[in-house]
């Protein structure tokens, strides 16, 4: 469409790119398939934004939605409740592990990182450590844009526009055992030099200065670093002797995309607060949660107590009755068993690709993988930047959609295509995803 270069305002989008021709145009889901304006079918290898986890074309999810709109449209959440968000708080809770019982409704996930630094550091202030206020949070990772979460976020590269930040960003080592710069040869020591990192970093601050560490089950910017064994485990020793909150960002590794409902049961660790959003409704409309444990919400239980935070979209009646019908779905047809009944095909899947010379890694779990690219499989040598900008901007990501695939190429660490189909794919969509990547990343390895 020829307007949208003259009044729509792309995110994270090189504009000028548009110049000379059109913007891609999606009109259409079905399945794990989308359409543009064209009529082209391409296979949603991202699932939207790592969003559309129950699939395109779901009509029962549209019509929920318009049932509440007919019934009631909006209300907000302040000092008042209605049926939906009080049902949805009680469903998650009942799927969250733990005491994380109670559910702060935001619309993103942006929204629900900024309301889980904004408690930690109220909580503190109640129970008389007022100085504890900063965070961990790990190199490269993504927590969001509004300026708090941006402060939390690991890419220098989205901050610089947007300086000086809220103060208080501390940054670790990622989990990337691919570069490990400690015990490359052995995951579980590399995962306690890590996790031991935090510790060394809650030290060189001030134990009474650090409120929370946000982490990721697996860290999505920088191409899908899983954990190391021991990694959480260790975490959660560290925040519980230096009384520093345990905040798992799950925006994007909750709600069946690791094969649990939420990353931290996958990974076997108690979180302090989870913060999630995206997949909670697969994208039909938007809804996010901070999910805080009893403790946490104990000294606002006063007679004059108040989290004094709130958005005026958050837990929308509509949104939530599309969450409810969409965990309807999960459970109905098994979303989560699905993914673990069919990760291995998935990993093993894409695991032919190593036989490609610029394929340097494939990692990842459930349905949410990076393939890294090298210029030297046996040195592991990176592109330049300059190498990056033609292969993965100049040439991957186009020839990838012109293929029919919709994934993301990305250069925000080391070059990575990251991947994260909805969770309904099966074999045949894997073979696709392998056989469009085979075909294109040869081609890109042509071009060097």
């Amino acid at each position: 469409m020829a307007n949208a270069t003259d009044h729509l305002w792309m995110h994270f989008t090189r504009m000028a790119s548009y110049s000379a021709g059109e913007v891609p145009t999606i009109v259409r889901g079905e399945g794990a398939y989308v359409w543009d304006a064209q009529g082209r079918r391409y296979l949603d290898g991202l699932a939207g934004l790592f969003v559309v986890n129950a699939g395109h074309g779901r009509t029962e999810l549209a019509e929920a939605a318009a049932k509440q709109a007919g019934e009631l449209a909006y209300f907000p959440l302040w000092s008042y409740a209605h049926p939906t968000a009080v049902e949805l708080a009680e469903r998650i809770s009942s799927l969250t592990p733990g005491d994380l019982n109670r559910v702060f409704f935001t619309t993103g996930g942006s929204e629900a990182v900024e309301a889980a630094w904004k408690l930690a550091r109220a909580y503190f202030k109640r129970v008389g450590k007022p100085t504890k206020h900063k965070v961990v949070s790990r190199y490269i990772a993504y927590h969001g844009t509004s300026m708090g979460a941006l402060s939390i976020t690991g890419l220098p590269g989205i901050k610089t526009d947007f300086e000086p930040l809220v103060p208080g960003g501390i940054k670790v080592p990622n989990t990337n055992f691919y570069r490990a710069p400690e015990h490359g040869d052995d995951p579980v020591a590399f995962g306690r030099w890590a996790a031991d990192e935090i510790a060394r970093a809650i030290e060189r601050e001030g134990p009474d200065t650090v409120a929370a560490v946000f982490l990721e089950p697996v860290q999505n910017s920088g191409g899908c670093f899983p954990p190391p064994p021991g990694y959480f485990e260790r975490v959660r020793e560290i925040c519980d002797a230096y009384d520093v909150l345990l905040v798992s960002d799950e925006v994007i590794c909750s709600w069946g995309r690791l094969g649990e409902y939420f990353g931290a049961v996958r990974y076997g660790y108690q979180p302090d607060i989870i913060t999630t959003a995206k997949g909670i409704t697969s994208g039909y409309a938007p809804l996010g949660a901070m999910i805080a444990s009893d403790r946490l919400m104990e000294p606002f239980l006063t007679e004059t107590g108040m989290f004094a935070h709130g958005v005026t979209f958050g837990g929308h009646p509509v949104s939530c009755a599309v969450a409810l019908a969409n965990l309807e779905v999960f459970a109905r047809e098994d979303l989560v068993g699905h993914v673990r009944a069919n990760e291995g095909a998935f990993r093993s899947t894409l695991e032919k690709l190593h036989d490609l010379p610029i394929v340097g890694d494939v990692r990842g779990d459930g349905y949410f993988y990076g393939i890294e690219l090298v210029k030297d499989k046996t040195t592991r040598e990176t592109f330049d930047e300059a190498e990056s900008e033609r292969l993965l901007r100049g040439f991957l990501s186009t020839a990838l959609f012109d293929a029919g695939l919709y994934c993301r190429a990305d250069d925000r660490g080391d070059p990575v295509v990251q991947l994260a189909p909805p969770l309904i794919a099966g074999q045949q969509q894997f073979d696709e995803i392998e056989q469009i990547l085979r075909t294109v990343l040869t081609e890109a390895w042509s071009r060097l």
